[in-house]
């Protein structure tokens, strides 16, 4: 029987149950996408895109949630440590919901990074990024039920987890006024 504690688990049924038909990889997508394409850590502007997603304000316990979920996402991308936790559902789900619910995080993250972006030239392999989320959000229908499929899933899990870091990294070089180089 799969454990139903799961983070993932906890939010989705935390959605569904007050009304918001949306699945957390896209929210935890969105809230990442606006982070990395330098929105900031203000809360307002946060809730009020997830409202957006979420199609009405949402209740205190899910509002506490999404709060908690940008403190989690502020500690990840402002870490050392440069790793992100994706907000996925567990490896004994079935790979078709964990392959649809990649497809949602990569379209929640090209959302909240579109919504978000500010006039700036990205690199090439930023852009390559982009592109790469985007292949990503359209492929969960080719990954299949068998080893490979479940090595593709992994391989691309991995792959979403430093994705973020890069544009994140790129886009603060960006926005932060360049500092005259000192002289010693």
């Amino acid at each position: 029987m799969p454990i139903q504690n799961s983070p993932y688990q906890a939010f989705a049924t935390l959605l569904s149950s007050s009304g918001h038909p949306v699945s957390p990889a896209e929210l935890h997508g969105l809230l990442l996408g606006r982070s990395c394409a330098g929105a900031g850590f203000d809360v307002e502007g946060w809730l009020a895109d997830a409202a957006e997603l979420l199609e009405g304000e949402p209740a205190d316990n899910v509002r506490n949630a999404l709060v908690g979920l940008q403190e989690m996402v502020k500690g990840e991308l402002t870490s050392d440590d440069m790793t992100v936790v994706l907000l996925l559902p567990t490896d004994d789900t079935p790979l078709a919901e964990r392959a649809a619910a990649l497809g949602q995080w990569c379209q929640g993250f090209l959302a909240g990074f579109g919504l978000t972006r500010r006039e700036y030239a990205l690199s090439e392999e930023a852009k390559e990024v982009l592109q790469d989320l985007a292949a990503i959000s359209q492929v969960q229908d080719a990954l299949e039920e068998s080893d490979d499929g479940e090595s593709d899933y992994m391989e691309v899990m991995e792959y979403l987890r430093v994705a973020p870091l890069l544009l994140f990294t790129e886009t603060r070089k960006t926005s932060e006024p360049a500092a005259k180089p000192s002289l010693h």
